[in-house]
């Protein structure tokens, strides 16, 4: 089973010269690299979950080359995707996509630095969250950062309308899926030993949030 809706159109992708691209990586890209770039460490692996596209591990490996970026997706079509990509950019410090499903009970061993998830936790059931803290426990050491990205509410209410109504259009989709609320994460977070450090406000009303797993 995967985690997420993730095959060619499903969340606006299309294809641009050649590659399948989502327009909201390429717009969003930028300002995650920025929000998340002074906590990852100096050398090492970055494990992306639910790569997609493979847009913004291409982008963050062009900006970051001392570190190596392991990408990773439940769907077979965003895997391939992701690889022509990579090969397309010509990046040496981007390893091959990896299958990787956040509930299932083996992950790849990668022997990460830090984590990356990027819009997964709303197309998924509830469960990936705790299962995608859980996998990440296993495999980070303790000060090592996880960063999550998207929408969220915040004490129990959405931070804008247009929040509101992706979240009413997710859950007519799936009722597993929703805008996660900030405080269950946090808690959920901390059941599997990571602590919330720092929230960044984001474009477009999102959010990136950066945990540290505990020492």
């Amino acid at each position: 089973m995967t985690t997420r809706d993730s095959a060619r159109g499903r969340f606006g992708e299309t294809m641009s010269q050649g590659l399948l691209e989502s327009p909201a990586a390429e717009r969003n890209k930028g300002a995650i690299l920025d929000a998340i770039r002074s906590r990852l460490p100096a050398a090492g692996v970055v494990l992306e979950i639910a790569s997609g596209t493979g847009q913004h591990i291409v982008h963050f490996a062009r900006a970051l080359p001392d570190l190596a970026w392991q990408p990773t997706d439940a769907d077979d079509e965003l895997r391939a995707a992701a690889a022509e990509r990579i090969r397309a950019a010509g990046l040496s410090n981007v390893r091959a996509p990896l299958h990787l499903d956040v509930l299932a009970m083996e992950w790849p061993a990668v022997d990460a630095g830090a984590v990356i998830c990027i819009n997964m936790i709303h197309v998924a059931p509830w469960s990936a969250t705790g299962a995608l803290f859980s996998g990440a426990a296993r495999l980070l050491a303790p000060d090592a950062p996880l960063f999550l990205y998207g929408p969220f509410k915040r004490g129990g209410r959405h931070t804008a309308p247009s929040n509101e109504a992706f979240d009413e259009s997710l859950r007519a989709r799936n009722p597993e899926w929703g805008v996660r609320d900030l405080d269950d994460v946090e808690r959920c977070a901390e059941d599997h030993g990571f602590a919330l450090v720092e929230v960044t406000p984001m474009p477009a009303n999102n959010l990136t949030v950066a945990f540290e797993r505990a020492g």
